[in-house]
């Protein structure tokens, strides 16, 4: 049976990135397996029905709105994924990714199982922002709550063996592995919080220097 792993949200709102930075860590942390399929989804919408169709099973990463305090997080199964996804929109990808599942179930090809584990954001107002220390510190945790749905399904996960660097001698401790994500490496976690501007140097919340330069 096919195995979909799949990240959804945007990198560019700070929590907004959880699913997509979660799939990152997934990819990073755990060796390839038979029949898996680790996707970033990002903001692709509809892009996704033909991946989600072919799927027999659905594990989602995404920043959803509970209503719980920031950083909660929450497993949902089944119907209660696309009815709370609908419930509480924060963006325009959830409304898209909604519409993929009606899509699949209408089909006929919706995966007979599906899984969300979602996080409250913290944070969504920040455009350039990156994930919440909160939030970033749920990433494990969410991690392990996926590899227990996996396990369940009888998916059992391998540790992803690390190359040594070039040169190293035996027993050499082993170098992180390079994940890539769907764009570039620039978009990794590490790269993309070293990059950014920080935000007295950035319009990442309607600078109203822009204005003001505007003569508004």
């Amino acid at each position: 049976m096919a195995t979909l792993v799949l990240g959804i949200g945007n990198l560019l709102w700070a929590d907004e990135g959880f699913g997509v930075r979660c799939v990152e860590r997934f990819a990073a942390e755990f060796a390839p397996h038979p029949g898996v399929e680790v996707v970033d989804g990002g903001t692709q919408g509809l892009y996704l029905l033909p991946q989600v169709q072919a799927a027999d099973r659905l594990l989602i990463f995404d920043a959803i709105d509970f209503g719980l305090p920031p950083a909660t997080l929450r497993v949902l199964e089944g119907d209660e994924v696309p009815r709370f996804m609908g419930a509480r929109k924060m963006s325009l990808h959830q409304t898209g990714f909604q519409e993929v599942l009606a899509c699949a179930r209408l089909t006929g090809q919706m995966p007979a199982e599906v899984v969300l584990v979602g996080v409250q954001p913290e944070q969504l107002e920040d455009y350039g922002g990156s994930l919440r220390d909160s939030v970033k510190g749920r990433i494990p945790e969410a991690l392990a709550l996926a590899r227990a749905v996996l396990a369940r399904w009888g998916i059992e996960l391998e540790p992803r063996a690390l190359p040594r660097d070039a040169g190293a001698p035996a027993g050499a401790p082993t170098a992180p592995p390079r994940v890539e994500g769907p764009g570039t490496v620039a978009l990794g976690l590490d790269a993309y919080e070293r990059g950014r501007p920080d935000e007295s140097s950035a319009c990442r919340r309607g600078d109203g220097r822009v204005l003001a330069a505007l003569g508004h």
